[in-house]
């Protein structure tokens, strides 16, 4: 064992733990990118529909780019195929979807909020199909979130200003940031599943293949076809989006369920409204109630609890 500096001795067990809630705590902030990124677009005419397809299609051709290079990445077997690329696309399909509707239904931090009813799901699913344990901690953490959850979405201000053309409304945009949520409570299931057997960087890849062909195939079947940027300044949005909000944020995810259970990474991930927010409110004047800020911080103040009940339940038990 190693001894952390003024600290107790440190396992290797919960060191790991504690890197892999990092790890995801890292994924959460790059995913709050996506909203302000994602805004950015849609002031520049981009279709609700057409940000998800595109991004999640740039980051295909160049995870696609990768395995040519290292063709392990491409090797998949018939249950990893119809699993991960077919089911798993599914899923970061509806994701893609619904959460650009929240985005410009309810505004960038609601939309963020609204993705972590995740952790209440994952908890529950985690333990009927994963059997990982349902602790009466996760549980109210989980719920604590959703109560956050609640007064950010009701606390959102300058959402209807800046989206007032838009097909969106808050209706709209609930219903889809429940549908991302569902889709991220699957993919986190999933992802705990397929990681250990293909990898997290063929995993990712076999989604976002599966993702980007779904899109095709379905948008232009329901009157959405996924027009392109016309701007350089959209592909640098689309870029961002692709490298830093998808790839990037998924192998730091994928990597924290590596160390740790589905249900604590889900709640770690929960920073990312936290930089929604600052980033919203920065560059685009959308602002938060009091109680908007109250749920906020409660969702805060249950990542920092997560960390400490990860850290008491990996430390190794004392002599005697």
């Amino acid at each position: 064992m190693e001894s952390a500096p003024n600290g107790p001795p440190t396992s290797p067990g919960r060191r790991a733990r504690l890197i892999g809630y990092a790890a995801a705590v890292g994924a959460g902030a790059l995913w709050g990118t996506t909203g302000p990124l994602s805004t950015a677009l849609y002031g520049e005419g981009a279709a609700l529909t057409g940000v998800g397809f595109w991004r999640v299609a740039v980051a295909t051709v160049g995870l696609l780019a990768v395995g040519l290079a290292r063709r392990e990445l491409l090797r998949v077997d018939r249950r990893g195929l119809l699993a991960v690329g077919l089911g798993g696309g599914a899923l970061v399909a509806l994701f893609e979807v619904g959460y650009q509707y929240a985005i410009a239904g309810v505004g960038v931090a609601g939309a963020a909020t609204l993705l972590y009813t995740a952790p209440l799901i994952v908890a529950v699913l985690g333990h009927l199909l994963l059997r990982e344990r349902l602790t009466p901690a996760r549980v109210v953490l989980a719920l604590l979130v959703l109560t956050g959850v609640y007064f950010t979405v009701r606390g959102g201000e300058g959402v209807d200003t800046l989206f007032a053309s838009r097909e969106a409304g808050m209706a709209a945009g609930v219903t889809g940031g429940l549908l991302a949520a569902l889709a991220y409570a699957g993919t986190t299931l999933l992802a705990r599943w397929a990681v250990p057997r293909y990898g997290s960087s063929r995993v990712l890849f076999l989604e976002l293949a599966g993702a980007t062909v779904l899109l095709a195939l379905f948008l232009p079947a329901f009157g959405q076809p996924p027009a392109p940027p016309d701007t350089i300044s959209g592909w640098i949005y689309v870029g961002l989006l692709s490298l830093g909000a998808v790839v990037g944020a998924n192998l730091l995810f994928f990597g924290a369920l590596k160390r740790v259970e589905a249900a604590p990474a889900a709640v770690a991930a929960t920073i990312e409204p936290v930089i929604a927010t600052i980033l919203a409110l920065a560059l685009f004047g959308q602002a938060l109630s009091a109680s908007g800020w109250g749920g906020l911080t409660l969702v805060v103040a249950s990542v920092a609890v997560g960390y400490l009940i990860e850290a008491r339940d990996a430390r190794p038990p004392g002599p005697g």
